[in-house]
């Protein structure tokens, strides 16, 4: 991240100040001039949420207070002034910026929505003109913020920003091989255990989910497993995520309209969360044990690619009819979840754009979550989900819905039918798991089509912040 975030006990008078106010008196600390005092507080009776000061060599930048709002939507609102500011940031080409407030968290809330807003893809511009971005540092101004809080922030926003580049590449520069690369390098970069399955070993292990999505692609697949294991973790059995790692998916055989394959990159949006939550969990030294799974491979209806009626074994020995190859990412989820099995984990959580029907039933507003966990870890999941404001909806897994996949000639089909799409594609993986385990599908929140405040377009890194906290939450519990 090239915006650096600092900390100060105090303001600097002669620098750009954001001021996040709490009560409308608090105006007269700011200003001296009575005139500027009452404008601001004519604007504030007027409902203007935010009101600029032209001092000339300074601008001053009020925040109206939020007093309407509490607990998980203040911070969110905070979060959102920080997107409307950083465009007048931008608008104005500020160089530097400070912000500050009565109390410290309001800051924190602030300046993360501000550098989440900063983000800009531009790796493929061959101009790049940062939409006109002057701004180097944002300074966060109370005596109560310390430096640990300003490192745990940029860390979360620098892994947020790592999965959304991932998610962002385009299929030609990041096949499966390539997404190995790039766990590699932040493993080196960050010093934590980075193994990669090849085909050979992939076959040797007879995941057969894997295999068989991977047989329509000219590019081998791989398996990928990340491992954090601090000195002083808190657990014994490992924590285990798994993500999807679609690279590109056309649907196969059952190839998806043209439309519908625009946006087909970010199939592996699962596995840039476990990436960027890796990234800020290391970075920030969480007491957590940690293991990442990461199965990946594109979809292509090439080569020997499987068909529609096709019977595939995946590696815990279930025998799977595949009666739709678009439902291919529940077929490497399940080699995952049964390989997550040796672990004895703690609890898995698998991350995937799983299924267009989580993405109907609650749009872009959340994740859809299911699993058989324990009560108490589901709870701590959608209450770090309200903290960071990536929130999730449970779906149930009746047993009824096992009736919907089963198969008339193999163990279970990829398939459920028109209806519970996201429940059938939950339940499909559920066969694979004998241990806690929560599903979150994220099709309708990991990308964009249009601007969403400090979320952006295209990539948005969900899952990254959402389980940082949770794993936060757990370690200081």
């Amino acid at each position: 991240m090239e915006i650096k975030l600092k900390h100060a006990k105090t303001v600097d008078e002669k620098s750009h100040l954001v001021i996040l106010l709490n009560r409308v008196d608090e105006v007269e600390l700011y200003c001296r001039d009575e005139r500027a005092v009452q404008y601001v507080k004519g604007k504030i009776a007027d409902q203007k949420s935010i009101i600029l000061i032209n001092q000339y060599d300074r601008l001053l930048l009020f925040v109206a207070p939020l007093g309407n709002k509490q607990g998980h939507l203040l911070r969110e609102a905070y979060r959102r002034k920080g997107f409307e500011i950083a465009g007048i940031v931008k608008a104005e080409k500020l160089q530097q910026i400070q912000v500050t407030a009565e109390l410290s968290d309001p800051i924190l809330d602030f300046c993360e929505g501000f550098l989440l807003s900063l983000y800009n893809f531009n790796k493929y511009k061959t101009e790049k003109d940062n939409r006109g971005l002057a701004l180097s540092s944002i300074t966060a101004c109370h005596a109560a913020i310390k430096n640990k809080n300003i490192k745990e922030l940029q860390a979360i926003v620098e892994g947020t920003f790592l999965a959304r580049d991932l998610v962002n590449e385009p299929a030609i520069a990041l096949n499966a091989e390539k997404l190995s690369k790039v766990f590699k390098k932040i493993g080196k970069e960050l010093n934590f255990k980075v193994e990669v399955f090849d085909k050979a070993k992939i076959k040797a292990l007879k995941m057969g989910g894997l295999l068989s999505v991977n047989a329509g692609s000219q590019d081998p697949p791989s398996f990928n497993i990340l491992e954090y294991k601090p000195d002083k973790a808190i657990n014994k059995k490992p924590y285990v995520l798994v993500g999807k790692g679609v690279t590109y998916d056309t649907g196969g055989l059952s190839i998806k309209p043209s439309t519908s394959m625009d946006t087909m990159k970010s199939d592996m949006a699962g596995s840039a969360a476990v990436a960027g939550v890796f990234y800020a969990a290391v970075k920030n030294e969480l007491p957590i044990y940690l293991v990442g799974l990461v199965p990946a491979t594109d979809n292509r209806p090439g080569e020997n690619a499987i068909t529609p009626g096709d019977v595939i074994t995946i590696s815990n020995g279930s025998t799977v009819e595949v009666l739709n190859t678009d439902a291919e990412g529940r077929l490497i989820l399940a080699d995952a979840l049964s390989y997550a099995r040796k672990y004895q984990p703690e609890l898995v959580i698998d991350l995937a754009t799983l299924t267009g029907a989580a993405a109907v039933a609650i749009g872009k507003e959340g994740a859809v979550m299911m699993g058989s966990a324990h009560e108490d870890y589901k709870t701590k999941l959608k209450e770090a989900g309200n903290e960071v404001y990536e929130r999730m909806v449970e779906f149930p897994l009746w047993e009824e819905y096992r009736d919907y996949i089963k198969s008339d000639i193999a163990d279970i089909k990829n398939i459920g039918g028109r209806t519970a799409g996201a429940i059938t594609a939950g339940t499909f993986l559920q066969h694979f798991i004998d241990y806690d385990w929560i599903h979150l599908d994220i099709a309708g929140t990991a990308f964009l089509d249009a601007p969403d405040s400090y979320k952006g377009k295209n990539g948005t890194g969900y899952g990254v912040r959402l389980l940082y906290q949770f794993f936060k939450n757990i370690a200081h519990a």
